[in-house]
């Protein structure tokens, strides 16, 4: 693969770290969090395939069940991968699915001149955010062939924009020659006395006025823009019930990492866990970063590189919103600890500290926790924070 056919990488957001550098691209699971830092530092400087995969070993092979590494070179591409990771190349040679057999350490081609590249870790989501250089929490990776969209100007995110190409206006057609008697013809000047004289040809009738645009207008507030005269009824959404069991509340920008009043707002991913999160359905999440939980959370008000932990809990009576509740790395006098928000759920989160009886956590106002405090969110969903 040549330099000009450089393969443009997208990924769909996960758990799985992906190590992004400029040639080489590590992709590992959550448990391998240790070995992100140092590969980064790697990476990022340039480090060659060989230099990247002697790293990645340095902790041994034992300890790494399930990896995959994308090496681009100038003329092919390098693939391994080991444990979970499945592949599916492109390349003028047809297409090949490469997974490691059990039992074997990895699955490992070099291929000539590939197309795409895409290698699913954990789920087959929809590929829709651009990976560069640096940190990503992954799904799967698709590397493909750069496209025309790709030299677009970038916008302020930093990722280029598709353009529409701009069909060229048709040229305006050929008036229609006049009759050959018409047109004036060269003649010699003994000639031209003898010949009468061509009548003119009639002059073209001078085209319609074209009338001057009108201003748009959209009517009065209180005109009737239906057919039927019917004015449709608009209701207050404030308090919608969307899915029908559960009511979202009201989104308010200090919802928007509400932070302690005073404090500023820490970083969204810290070196150091802060606590570790202990849920009753048995799942146990480490804050390094921004969790939220809830029975169908989401988060799409973050970034591509700093995607928060999601964690989905079951609520068989609807009493936990669909994102409930967030938890994430305090600043300020909270350095070093974790702070939670309860982000305007329909029931509410009980707070309980050691040694003080269980409160309400307000909406929107972010509360300090310890270790051994416990989070109530309903049905039966509670959490314990003990230290990471």
């Amino acid at each position: 693969m040549s330099s000009e056919d450089r393969l443009e990488a997208r990924f769909a957001t996960g758990d799985w770290y992906a190590v992004v550098g400029d040639h080489v691209t590590v992709l590992l699971p959550a448990s391998q969090r240790d070995r992100v830092a140092g590969l980064w530092d790697l990476a990022d400087s340039g480090g060659t395939a060989d230099a990247v995969l002697d790293a990645l070993l340095a902790g041994g092979l034992s300890s790494l069940d399930h990896f995959a590494l994308v090496a681009r070179g100038d003329d092919s591409t390098r693939l391994i991968v080991r444990g979970l990771p499945t592949a599916t190349v492109s390349a003028p040679s047809g297409e090949e699915v490469v997974t490691a057999a059990v039992g074997t350490a990895w699955a490992e081609r070099v291929i000539p001149g590939v197309t795409s590249i895409r290698v699913t870790l954990a789920g087959d989501g929809d590929v829709e955010h651009a990976l560069t250089p640096g940190l990503a929490r992954v799904s799967t990776v698709e590397f493909g062939a750069a496209s025309t969209a790709a030299s677009a100007p970038s916008t302020a995110s930093g990722t280029s924009e598709p353009v529409m190409a701009v069909e060229p206006e048709p040229e305006p057609e050929p008036e229609p020659e006049a009759p050959a008697d018409l047109r004036s013809q060269p003649v010699m000047a003994a000639e031209s006395e003898a010949l009468p004289e061509s009548p003119a040809p009639p002059a073209a009738p001078e085209p319609a006025p074209v009338p001057a645009p009108q201003p748009l207008s959209f009517g009065d507030p209180g005109d009737d823009p239906t057919l039927t005269g019917e004015t449709p009824v608009v209701e207050d959404d404030e308090w919608a019930d969307r899915d029908g069991q559960t009511v979202a509340g009201h989104h308010a920008p200090d919802f928007d990492r509400p932070p302690i009043p005073g404090q500023e707002i820490a970083p969204e991913v810290v070196s150091q866990p802060v606590a570790s999160l202990v849920f009753s359905t048995g799942d146990v999440v480490t804050v390094d970063r921004t969790v939220l939980v809830g029975r169908a959370p989401e988060a799409r008000r973050f970034a591509s590189h700093d995607q928060p932990h999601v964690v989905t809990v079951p609520s068989p009576h609807q009493e936990i919103s669909s994102t409930h509740l967030e938890i994430r790395p305090g600043a300020g006098a909270d350095h070093g600890s974790a702070i939670a928000t309860d982000l305007g759920s329909t029931n509410g989160t009980v707070l309980a500290l050691p040694g003080l009886d269980p409160e309400d956590l307000k909406p929107g106002i972010a509360v300090s926790l310890v270790p051994g405090a416990v989070l109530d969110l309903g049905d039966g969903v509670t959490i314990q924070v003990t230290n990471p």
